[in-house]
Parts: structure tokens; C-alpha cells; sequence
């Protein structure tokens, strides 16, 4: 009985000693990550709206009106003298787990570009949505995010209608244009609501107008 109780005890500090252990390691660890993460996202960021230069979090400003669909960034891109858009880090379900996409929208409400940043989806099927050398269109060599760039919010985002499917992978395209979808709505509606506005001049650009500390 009591070798039993003294094994106990051992254990109960060797488990004690690993938890230890692992949390001193994570906490060395986390900041690394994060930082490895924020490089990675402002990569990201950079390709989507390649005339960026600062960026402002508005995250806790932007909702997901979907349960199914968390936002984990949102970021207002400016330029040198104005903003370009809103880009939105969003998460949802697909095929094989949590999917990861950054979105971009412009102040005319169309898509600056899509990236998608995690994906665990079949190899060879899903996956390809992540695959820059797999495309939906390959005359033109288009990826599967890369179709959505100049969509614009108010366009249907219907899998086999609008949006082309990655061969033999509909739930994962579905999936993942329901993420871009909402994404894409939200910020939107973020830009129609804030003060960060675009008008169109009469020879076809844009004028900004900015107010609010925006």
C-alpha cells in the first residue's frame, strides 16, 4: 500500500515537473510565434495590396454576422496618402478542419485578392485551393483564390456558377468561398459605414475622402 502511494506521488511530480516544463517552453516560444505570424500576415497583406504602406486594426470593429465564420484581424490598408481597403483575417470549417483565408476589399466594395493562409483539406483535391501552381483556369492561370480579385461583394459567390470549382472538391469550395463571402460582406459594410469613402471622378478613378482619424 504504501509502494503504491509513493509511486503515486512520484508520478504526481514527474507530471508536475513536465507541465512545468512545457509552459516555460511556451512561453519562450509565444512570442516567436506571434511574431512569425505577424510577418507572415503583413506578407500577405502586401500581395493582396502591394500600394500599402501603414496598417490600422480595427478589429474589434468588424463582426461576423455567421456563427460558423470568426474574424480574427481585420486591418484598414492605407497608401501613402489615403486608404485602399479593408482586409479581413477569417476562419471557418472546411473539408478537413479550421481554413485560414485573408481577404481583401476595396474602397468600390470589389476584391483586392484572396490568400489562403491555413488549409488541412485532402492533398491532390482540397489542398490545391492553397497550391499556387494549381488553376481553375488554365488558359489564363488562374488559382482558386486568385478568382475571386475584381469579384465584387454584390456578385452571387455560387460554386459552379460564378465561382469555379477545384476538381472533385466542391465542399471545400463551397466552404471556402462561404468564407470569402462573408468576409468580403462585412468589410463592406464596415467601409459603407465608416468614414473612409471613394467616389468615382469623371475620368474613372477614385477619390477618397477620409475623416475621423481614419
Amino acid at each position: 500500500m504504501k509502494g503504491t502511494i509513493k509511486l503515486g506521488v512520484v508520478l504526481a511530480l514527474f507530471a508536475a515537473a513536465a507541465c512545468a516544463s512545457l509552459a516555460v517552453v511556451y512561453s519562450i516560444t509565444k512570442e516567436q510565434i506571434e511574431a512569425q505570424e505577424q510577418i507572415a500576415l503583413t506578407k500577405s497583406l502586401k500581395e493582396v495590396f502591394p500600394e500599402a504602406e501603414t496598417f490600422k486594426d480595427v478589429t474589434a470593429q468588424v463582426a461576423s454576422p455567421s456563427p460558423d465564420v470568426k474574424f480574427e484581424t481585420a486591418v484598414l490598408v492605407k497608401g501613402a496618402d489615403a486608404p485602399l481597403g479593408l482586409a479581413v483575417k477569417a476562419s471557418g470549417p472546411s473539408y478537413g478542419g479550421k481554413a485560414v483565408l485573408l481577404v481583401g476589399v476595396q474602397l468600390n466594395r470589389s476584391i483586392a485578392g484572396v490568400r489562403v493562409l491555413e488549409l488541412s483539406d485532402t492533398p491532390g483535391l482540397g489542398a490545391n485551393a492553397k497550391n499556387a501552381g494549381y488553376y481553375v483556369n488554365k488558359a489564363e492561370k488562374i488559382t482558386f483564390p486568385g478568382q475571386f480579385s475584381g469579384k465584387f461583394v454584390t456578385d452571387a459567390f455560387v460554386v459552379k456558377g460564378d465561382v469555379v470549382a477545384i476538381t472533385a472538391s466542391t465542399i471545400t469550395s463551397k466552404a471556402l468561398t462561404a468564407i470569402v463571402k462573408t468576409a468580403a460582406d462585412s468589410a463592406a459594410l464596415w467601409l459603407e459605414n465608416s468614414t473612409v469613402t471613394a467616389t468615382a471622378e469623371p475620368d474613372g478613378t477614385e477619390a477618397v475622402e477620409t475623416a475621423g482619424g481614419n
